[in-house]
């Protein structure tokens, strides 16, 4: 132990022992270590949006509706600490997700219902126990296992969330299993509180309660092409499912996702290179199945259902392009705010065009164009400024984000 002259002038006044200096050495050095394999990172982002016409889009618009169209936002700022699981066999670690800002409202993960702009996105500890290949756990909250779109924008072809994000859960609490089978094979399993994201959720059924047992259920699978299968080399096809109770009591025909007592969730998506340099194809299909209670007020059952097929385009180190066309279908109310009847239900058709080119280091810079249509036929999703009543079959939008990442 080297000590300075300062402290070993206090210990021979008697100020301090030199046991102390000692001890308090030590427990710096134990927090230094502890902290040293922690690293922190996140994003600012922002978005500007012009909507063509007067409309006032929202239906279908999970991070672009019509609160952000027609001026500039900051969408959420992102904290990220975390100390990835090393190859030690019991190897053990962290993450935390910290939200900050409008989008942070979005997914719906407080204690208790909030729109103070804050959030905590996930919260889990990593745990590897050393069985076969590895077996590693995460236990807390965490987002799910299902979904071709991330809630980080930056991990997304484009900046607009398809339909298809917009019917599938955010996140839940509980554990999650997952396991390397081989390098073109793994595994996921989970138990959580509920299929709603509310953290530390307890399920309930129609008339508000459940029994312990009770669960939300979930377990999927990747494929990989190996190197032996060419250009396909790298190509991912996953599956998954999520099924259980919600954390709400049903008491609303407008937003049956948010409060149906059973919800099932069913995701399939593949991303795949091609053999012309550069440009990769994508496809998802979510289903979402939900089962009410049919008291004469409520279907007992609600459906909704998209599919999308994405197209990415490298054309430089620089310069990329995205496009993303959307089918989607579902019981009147799955995406919009119309109070359902047995005649109607939704029909959307839809377009994102987006550009991406780099110009400053970290930085993201994208411009898109999306084109939603109501196929209904019976009706229209748009709401306009003409006046009350008044809607449109078409939405038009213009979008600038830029992300920062650090």
């Amino acid at each position: 132990m080297k000590l300075n002259q300062w402290t070993l002038t206090l210990a021979a006044a008697g100020v301090v022992s030199i046991a102390s200096v000692a001890l308090a050495e030590e427990a710096q050095h134990q927090v230094q270590t502890a902290l040293s394999s922690t690293t922190l990172s996140g994003y600012v982002d922002t978005s500007a949006i012009w909507q063509f016409g007067n409309g006032k889009t929202s239906t279908g618009r999970s991070y672009d509706g019509a609160d952000k169209q027609n001026g500039f936002n900051l969408n959420v700022v992102k904290l990220t600490l975390e100390k990835p699981l090393d190859e030690g066999q019991w190897s053990a670690g962290y993450k935390v997700d910290l939200l900050a800002g409008p989008d942070a409202n979005k997914i719906g993960v407080g204690s208790v219902a909030s729109t103070s702009d804050f959030a905590v996105q996930q919260a889990y500890i990593d745990l590897r126990v050393p069985v076969g290949n590895g077996l590693d756990f995460k236990m807390g909250q965490f987002s799910t296992i299902v979904g071709y779109e991330s809630f980080d924008a930056a991990k997304n072809p484009n900046y607009s969330r398809s339909y298809g994000y917009a019917i599938e859960p955010f996140s839940h609490t509980g554990v999650l299993a997952s396991y390397q089978v081989v390098d073109w094979l793994s595994l996921c399993a989970g138990v959580a509180n509920t299929w709603s994201q509310q953290i530390n959720g307890r399920s309930a059924d129609e008339n508000g309660t459940s029994a312990e047992s009770q669960k939300t259920y979930m377990g999927g699978f990747t494929l990989t092409a190996p190197e032996s299968m060419g250009f396909l080399k790298g190509a991912q096809l996953y599956a998954g499912i999520v099924d259980g109770l919600s954390n709400g009591k049903v008491t609303s025909s407008v937003t049956p996702a948010a409060e149906a007592s059973d919800i099932t969730s069913y995701y399939v998506g593949a991303t795949v290179p091609t053999p012309l340099t550069g440009l990769s194809v994508g496809a998802s299909y979510d289903y979402r199945g939900t089962k009410e209670k049919n008291d004469g007020t409520f279907y007992n059952s609600t459906y909704a259902n998209a599919t999308a097929l994405y197209l990415k385009y490298k054309a430089t180190e620089k310069l990329s392009f995205a496009d993303r066309v959307e089918y989607a279908t579902g019981t009147l109310g799955s995406w919009n705010t119309t109070t359902p009847t047995s005649a109607e239900s939704d029909k959307f058709f839809a377009n994102t065009f987006t550009v991406d080119y780099s110009l400053w280091a970290n930085v993201i810079t994208r411009a898109e164009f999306r084109w939603d249509h109501d196929l209904s036929g019976s009706r229209s999703a748009f709401a306009t400024d003409s006046g009350a009543g008044s809607f449109a079959n078409n939405a038009l939008s213009l979008a600038l984000n830029v992300i920062y990442q650090f």
